[in-house]
């Protein structure tokens, strides 16, 4: 029987070999090389975590200009990767944002635009809409849902049936915890603690909510650490009603706010410390952001840094966050990019990444941000487009480019001063939104205005 070991050992003995005799052997030796191997060597898979904080303003890390409180694995994971400036949730308030984060689309295509969910909604984000995790199963991954869900409390809106294997977290904000709702009469119940499908606490100790959620995560690495893994991290804090736990209070300079901060950079280093422990640093994507602007509501708390405005409104300060990428295996280090960039525009960046494929269906303006990550040095052609819905649903703005055109605003605008004019700003040189110059360029109001129209029109 043939040896593939010698299998050219009858031509070692200086004759000269018969051509056709040589054909056969080196076909059959390429049989037997490719019965060695199971499958093809294919690139391994890359980790990809996204870390999604509540209500954290684009001032809120010190790596984007905080001052009384400090960030340093936070500021390490921009050291390592790329830290963006016009970096952009897809709405100002939780529940639209997650959904956008989740699906690559805009809210209003999945009917979840306006408003929050609250504990007595009936509806939540459709089962059959295609989520992040569900496209990475089929590739292999295991999926983890930790911390806030905010996409239905009901058992068929849940993580695990939108592509979750494991969950554990809250249906829905802090906040909700026990609160009545005057307007219609409803008490909600302590806010409940679910592990996958099963209920195990209510009410908990909020002080308490990072550090579970950390430990989750934690834990979540470990027992994964030997196939590819997708983990959404989704902190509570820094939402209201404020809570750190005891080795965290009093740390900061900026109150409770800047304790909570840094507790959520603890986080981040104990996520990042098990990666190195594990080696699995090297070959992992790490996205940092937040859902929405801060909530300035308090003295000492959130701060949008420059940018105006601030939660549930569509100024930049409700919508432009902190926002890092990071992947040690791919990604230069140490980099600022001011390439506009929206959460819708990971999934379709990060599923083709890891081997798989896009839907036909998915919103055609999220992009795939790849080149942008590989050569952030490269000038990247100017096709940005954001829309802009408000708290209650309704188109208020649109950037296309570096401009940007206000047309309504529902929140972040007195009464006392009249009818919301038109307004048009050049966020390069005017990043606070402060000189309206809608006067000076009717023509570039009008284009504009058409065209986000024409894509509200569309969803």
């Amino acid at each position: 029987m043939f040896n593939s070991n010698n299998k050219l050992a009858t031509l070692t003995d200086g004759r000269k070999p018969n051509v056709l005799v040589m054909l056969i052997l080196l076909a059959v030796s390429a049989f037997f090389l490719a019965c060695d191997s199971d499958k093809e060597p294919t690139e391994e898979r890359p980790n990809i975590i996204i870390f999604f904080t509540d209500d954290q303003g684009y001032g809120d890390l010190s790596c984007y200009g905080a001052t009384d409180f400090q960030t340093p694995h936070i500021d390490q994971l921009a050291s390592n990767g790329i830290k963006f400036t016009d970096f952009y949730s897809a709405a100002s308030v939780c529940t639209p944002s997650r959904a956008a984060l989740l699906t690559g689309k805009y809210p209003k295509q999945v009917e979840l635009h306006e408003a929050v969910l609250f504990p007595y909604s009936k509806h939540g984000l459709s089962p059959p809409e295609v989520t992040f995790p569900e496209l990475l199963k089929p590739l292999g991954y295991s999926t983890a849902c930790v911390g806030k869900w905010h996409l239905g409390h009901l058992e068929e809106f849940m993580p695990n049936e939108q592509g979750f294997d494991f969950f554990y977290g809250v249906p829905y904000s802090n906040d909700m915890d026990g609160h009545y709702y005057k307007h219609n009469e409803f008490q909600s119940p302590p806010l409940p603690v679910f592990r996958n499908k099963e209920q195990v606490d209510d009410g908990p100790d909020q002080d308490f909510l990072t550090k579970m959620w950390t430990e989750a995560a934690v834990e979540f690495i470990d027992e994964n650490q030997d196939n590819p893994f997708f983990l959404y991290v989704a902190h509570n804090m820094p939402h209201l009603p404020w809570h750190a736990s005891e080795p965290f209070r009093g740390t900061s300079e900026r109150g409770l706010y800047g304790d909570m901060i840094q507790e959520l950079d603890w986080s981040m280093g104990e996520i990042t410390k098990t990666l190195q422990e594990k080696g699995l640093e090297n070959n992992t994507i790490i996205i940092f952001t937040s859902d929405n602007g801060p909530a300035n509501w308090r003295e000492k708390g959130g701060t949008a840094g420059p940018l105006r405005g601030g939660k549930a409104t569509t100024w930049e300060g409700g919508m432009r966050v902190p926002g890092i990428i990071s992947w040690p295996a791919k990604i230069p280090k140490g980099v600022v990019s001011n390439q506009p960039v929206s959460t819708m525009d990971l999934l379709p960046t990060f599923v083709p990444l890891a081997g798989g494929s896009v839907p036909d269906k998915l919103n055609r303006h999220a992009r795939d941000i790849s080149q942008i990550l590989f050569e952030p040095s490269k000038m990247i052609a100017a096709d940005f487009e954001l829309l802009y819905y408000g708290r209650d649903g309704s188109l208020e703005a649109f950037r296309q480019g570096d401009w940007k055109l206000h047309i309504a605003k529902s929140r972040g605008w007195k009464k006392e001063d009249g009818e919301f004019p038109t307004s048009l700003y050049n966020l390069k040189d005017d990043i606070g939104e402060t000189r309206n110059v809608a006067a000076e360029y009717p023509e570039i109001v009008e284009r504009l205005s058409s065209r986000m129209k024409a894509l509200d029109a569309e969803m």
